[in-house]
């Protein structure tokens, strides 16, 4: 009977487990494997060992975009957790007119795929052609062009923000739905005002939910890839093949043919970004316990 029970548990978790290992584990592990090789045209594919992730660690470009999501993700993920947040109380007060229409429009964005938002915004954008232009050309006025280098990331951060804001808010109302009824009116008879509430209450109930958010933001800083890979044609002369590392480590791969090397920067980054998301789960859990 307990050799049965073993083989049933093993029946129902296995197709879960091979999947797993066939779309996670396995192309991780080739990965890995690609990064301790170099192909070339004279000599063919030799081992090198870790002379591809040192020849990364040196590599101004790989770090410039480091650098560059890492600014993205320290000024984006603040300004969207707060946006969304603030609207996830505002819905959960019971004072906002037409709750319901207003949760549904907020989280519509998300519903757009990335690659469809990142063309909308920025054919917006285009100070020639978008609604930059025509408002230059209608009011004859002289706006920035946003898709110019200062302007750039902060018109990328302004597409990820419109576009997940609606995704995080609905993380917190969730949230913030299965606090006890109780604890308001606890607070109510003490005459806790509004603000005492949101301060004392509110947030601090929904701290997990603030990690967990936090944590998937700061994956997609990392991993941010759509919109400086659609806009590129737009504004070519800003954008470069490294301008983040997921998109230099997509042109390694598929322009310059240097697949054990764009192996080893997706490596590193799918590290770098495990440990930042792991020591701010851990943060979070010291403050909440």
């Amino acid at each position: 009977m307990r050799r049965r029970s073993r083989w049933a548990g093993w029946g129902f978790v296995g197709p879960f487990m091979a999947v797993f290992a066939l779309v996670f584990l396995a192309p991780i592990v080739y990965s890995l494997y690609l990064s301790l090789f170099q192909t070339q045209l004279v000599g063919g594919t030799s081992f090198v060992g870790f002379d591809n992730y040192a020849r990364a660690f040196g590599d101004p470009q790989f770090w410039d975009g480091v650098g560059r999501v890492t600014l993205f993700l320290l000024v984006q993920v603040p300004v969207m957790l707060g946006i969304s947040l603030l609207v996830a109380l505002a819905i959960d007060s019971g004072r906002l007119y037409g709750r319901d229409f207003f949760r549904l429009t907020i989280f519509l964005p998300y519903a757009v795929p990335g690659v469809v938002a990142a063309l909308m915004w920025g054919f917006m954008y285009g100070d020639r052609f978008g609604l930059v232009g025509n408002f230059n050309d209608l009011f004859g006025t002289n706006l920035p062009d946003p898709l110019a280098s200062v302007l750039l990331l902060p018109a990328i951060g302004n597409i990820v923000t419109w576009q997940f804001v609606g995704y995080n808010m609905l993380i917190f109302y969730s949230a913030l739905r299965v606090v006890p009824v109780s604890l308001y009116e606890a607070a109510e008879i003490d005459g806790a005002g509004p603000w005492r509430v949101i301060s004392a209450i509110k947030v601090p109930a929904i701290r997990g939910a603030l990690v967990v958010a936090t944590i998937f933001s700061i994956i997609g800083s990392f991993q941010l890839f759509n919109e400086p890979s659609i806009l590129q044609s737009l504004s070519p002369n800003y954008i470069s093949t490294h301008y983040t590392p997921n998109l230099y480590a997509y042109s390694l791969s598929f322009s310059g043919q240097q697949y054990n090397y764009s192996a080893t920067v997706a490596i590193i980054m799918g590290v770098l970004t495990m440990i930042v998301a792991y020591v701010v789960q851990l943060r979070g859990m010291r403050k909440e316990a």
